[in-house]
């Protein structure tokens, strides 16, 4: 069977289970019983607009199978203190995870990191070529020395990371750009769990095997080096300005 005819019924057999399929910008959200229930939206582009680089079997799969399930597992988690009345945001709840009830806490931080990082993700993806913002460019020239060594040093988080994780690029502290990795679904936001990572992340590489696999196999060096010709530069220009700007992270 042809990888396009596979593709294909990936997309009708997601389309039988009532899932969408042009999919996924910030999670909305709709309160219920005073908390706030947490649902998968849409990408900003169709599943197969990242061909060649990412095939549309596994953005359909990626997106409507596992963040779905990150997203019905932090409602679970959530359900499950009834006590605990929290109406923001995924960001805002991942960030403070002291604030959540010890019975949770693993829970949400590996579901809500879940959500909230493959959002980012997907938002950080674009089929549109792009460039990054001459302040960016900069920043990373400042920075790294050069931009090939950037991509160098982001690809060698990317790879290096051992198991399952993400790959980052964000703004420390100091305001200088920095890349670092984290493991299974932390995250840069979550405030001390991230550790060094701790900044305001302007870019992310997803290297979990379902991420890369049904195309790239165990070739998660060529999956690394093959993401940057979807890079949302545009996207990325605007949280790097954000973060300087605000001191916040921009989804």
């Amino acid at each position: 069977m042809s990888k396009k005819i596979i593709a294909v019924c990936a997309v009708l057999t997601l389309l039988l289970f009532g899932l969408k399929l042009t999919c996924c910008g910030a999670n909305k959200q709709k309160i219920e019983d005073g908390k706030m229930k947490y649902t998968l939206t849409e990408l900003e582009y169709p599943v197969d607009a990242l061909e060649p680089w990412i095939d549309a079997e596994t953005v359909a799969i990626h997106h409507g199978k596992h963040q779905a399930a990150y997203v019905a597992n932090l409602n679970k988690a959530m359900e499950a203190e009834p006590n605990f009345k929290f109406d923001g945001s995924v960001e805002a709840l991942i960030s403070n995870l002291d604030a959540v009830p010890e019975s949770i806490r693993t829970a949400v931080r590996n579901n809500g990191g879940g959500v909230w990082n493959h959002t980012f993700y997907w938002r950080g993806l674009s089929p549109e070529k792009s460039e990054p913002s001459p302040e960016l460019m900069s920043a990373i020239k400042e920075s790294f020395g050069s931009f090939d060594e950037f991509k160098k040093q982001m690809n060698a988080a990317a790879v290096g990371r051992f198991g399952s994780g993400w790959a980052w690029l964000g703004v420390s502290a100091d305001g200088k750009l920095k890349i670092c990795s984290t493991p299974n679904q932390d995250s840069p936001i979550m405030g001390d769990v991230a550790g060094a990572c701790k900044m305001i992340p302007i870019l992310t590489i997803d290297v979990w095997e379902h991420a890369y696999y049904l195309k790239y196999q165990n070739r998660r060096p060529e999956y690394a080096e093959c993401i940057w010709n979807i890079i949302n530069w545009k996207r990325v220009s605007q949280r790097y300005q954000y973060a300087l700007d605000k001191k916040k992270v921009l989804l």
